[in-house]
């Protein structure tokens, strides 16, 4: 456990594993919706209420936030660690037995948030200013992700709006892509 939170906190990644990471994701990602929108469309409709992709992501995204809880320095407030760690168990298990409505859509905004950090560190207090590009990232996803956490219903209206024009989804996809090769460009040349 201990293995898994070094690797993502102890030290950052580098920028630049970052930025290639980041950006490589979102060039294939967009790229992927821009050559197949028959299969991704269809795919984007059907999420908001995916249990079998959800309730796996809701587990995964506990057992982040409880790698998290019990390897980071509490300070003070270690003496409350197994009694909120029982917590995090029972409540991963409370939400995959009763939390039905949406469970994809939230499991993905806890996982945007839980994302968010290890890019803000990578780019923590580093020279170019190009790093922004992760910054700005990092902080719209997790923005993001925290109204889909409490308001799911959002990313049903944002995907149906996105999907209701041709053109909206192929603008969309290509933003996505550019802004993928803006941060893999700043990743292998600046930083």
């Amino acid at each position: 456990m201990q293995a898994i939170y070094n690797l993502l906190y102890e030290p950052p990644l580098p920028l630049q594993l970052m930025g290639v990471i980041v950006g490589l994701w979102l060039i294939l990602s967009h790229g992927f919706a821009l050559l197949k929108p028959q299969v991704v469309k269809p795919w984007l409709q059907a999420y908001p209420r995916n249990e079998k992709i959800g309730v796996p992501l809701v587990i995964f995204c506990f057992a982040w936030g409880f790698i998290i809880w019990s390897c980071m320095d509490l300070g003070e407030f270690y003496k409350i660690e197994r009694p909120v760690q029982m917590i995090i168990i029972g409540v991963c298990v409370g939400v995959v037995i009763y939390v039905k409505e949406f469970v994809a859509v939230r499991a993905l905004g806890f996982l945007m948030i839980l994302a968010a950090a290890p890019i803000l560190d990578s780019a923590f207090l580093q020279e170019p200013q190009s790093r922004l590009l992760l910054v700005a990232f990092a902080y719209a996803i997790a923005v993001k992700g925290m109204f889909w956490v409490g308001m799911p219903y959002l990313m049903r209206d944002q995907i149906g709006w996105v999907l209701e024009k041709d053109s909206r989804y192929t603008y969309g996809a290509i933003a996505g892509a550019v802004y993928g090769l803006a941060v893999l460009v700043c990743a292998l040349v600046w930083w």
